[in-house]
């Protein structure tokens, strides 16, 4: 691949991540009002954010039903058009039932695009897999930064909140353009039908998921924690920032939007710090205490040197994301194994995640206050040290294992 193509399809990727995000980052900022307008309690407003996660867990294995038939490229261009329509929706009315049907519906469109990107990234960067996920974690990550930052404003621009969470279909349009105009640079339609033996294929991920592979269960393990934190982060740190921080709704807001901003660059610049082919497990260590360290002071003193415990996650997190969505591509040989173990970390670790927001909404109202959640988050992160330590060198366990538990 020339360089001219590689930085199209890069470009294309990191816009298609762009837009895993927004429609669930977008809730954060309008929680007040979405609370008073619909009358819902902590607990009832943290299913918006809830519903999507789940339904991403729930429709990862749809990805492979899609894959198979329409192929890599157009697998994820359907994902984005599910994402854009159901966005797009969220016009319609305040209405608590539409706007958790329009959730579930983008949870499922980010479900089919999320779980076939890392076989796109096997299939045409198998050499580059670190930088190239780092590339298309960071659009992940900037997406859900802009949305963060950028609703609330947007809301009051034009007295609506539902109006705002629709603007976001703006988004997937543009991301649906960008990856149709890229298909010559990524390729995908010549490579999509063919495994490692030259067997046509129809789709990335054809077999049955690896149910008793140790290591896909490690990675699905590390992918529920992973994904649990982040939707903690989006759901909640604006509000105990401003109930127990005492910050302003829009300094809060702010500090949210730094907080992913910093990510963006942590997603980039720790997985080219490793460089391919190195232990990952330092990596994966480091950025987990880091993590740990910023729930825990958030928890424990989120009025006191706030942007400490702000950037601690931002730099602990945004590393530690990249590189748990690095570990499919890493241990697996292909683009169908890949899409296999994608499937299961995130039809397993999704469905996990979707109840951490509930549950800590659930307790917000019981105790008056985000001390108790947060320490608690703190110490789920401080708990993946345990998968990581049964990494092999490398950052997985490269076998054909894998593959072969994939098929009982």
């Amino acid at each position: 691949m020339t360089r001219t193509a590689l930085g199209a399809a890069a470009v294309a990727l990191f816009v298609a991540a762009a837009n895993l995000r927004p429609a669930i980052a977008a809730v954060s900022p309008l929680v007040d009002r979405i609370r008073t307008d619909l009358d819902l309690s902590a607990t009832g407003v943290a299913l918006l954010t809830t519903i999507p996660t789940l339904a991403m867990g729930v429709c990862a294995p749809l990805a492979a039903v899609v894959g198979r038939r329409f192929g890599l490229r157009r697998g994820v261009l359907f994902g984005l058009a599910v994402i854009a329509v159901a966005t797009a929706a969220r016009v319609l009315g305040g209405s608590a039932w539409l706007q958790l049907i329009c959730a579930a519906a983008v949870g499922a469109g980010i479900a089919i695009a999320q779980t076939l990107l890392p076989a796109v990234v096997k299939t045409r960067f198998a050499d580059r897999a670190g930088l190239v996920t780092g590339i298309y974690t960071a659009g992940l990550g900037l997406g859900g930064a802009v949305a963060a930052g950028v609703t609330a404003p947007l809301a009051d621009a034009i007295d609506s909140w539902p109006g705002a969470l629709a603007c976001w279909s703006v988004l997937a349009v543009a991301g649906m353009a960008t990856w149709s105009a890229s298909a010559t640079s990524l390729g995908l339609d010549s490579t999509a039908g063919t495994d490692r033996t030259g067997a046509v294929q129809a789709g990335p991920v054809t077999k049955g998921l690896p149910w008793r592979s140790g290591v896909a269960w490690r990675i699905t393990a590390l992918s529920a924690a992973n994904s649990a934190l982040y939707y903690c982060e989006l759901a909640w740190v604006v509000p105990l920032l401003h109930e127990d921080g005492q910050h302003g709704a829009t300094g809060a807001g702010v500090l949210l939007t730094v907080m992913i901003s910093i990510q963006v660059v942590a997603m980039l610049a720790v997985p080219a710090l490793l460089g391919e082919g190195r232990d990952r497990r330092t990596g994966l260590a480091l950025t987990t205490v880091l993590t740990a360290i910023g729930f825990a002071g958030l928890a424990a003193a989120p009025a006191t040197v706030t942007w400490l415990w702000i950037a601690a996650l931002g730099v602990g997190h945004g590393g530690l994301f990249t590189l748990v969505l690095t570990l499919p591509v890493v241990v697996s040989r292909d683009a169908a194994e890949a899409g296999r173990i994608s499937a299961m970390a995130f039809f397993v670790g999704y469905a996990c995640a979707a109840l951490a927001p509930l549950l800590v909404g659930a307790l917000r109202d019981a105790t008056g206050d985000f001390h108790l959640a947060f320490g608690l988050l703190s110490g789920l992160t401080a708990a993946m040290l345990l998968p990581i330590a049964r990494l092999h060198k490398g950052g997985g366990e490269r076998t054909a294992r894998v593959c072969e538990a994939s098929q009982t």
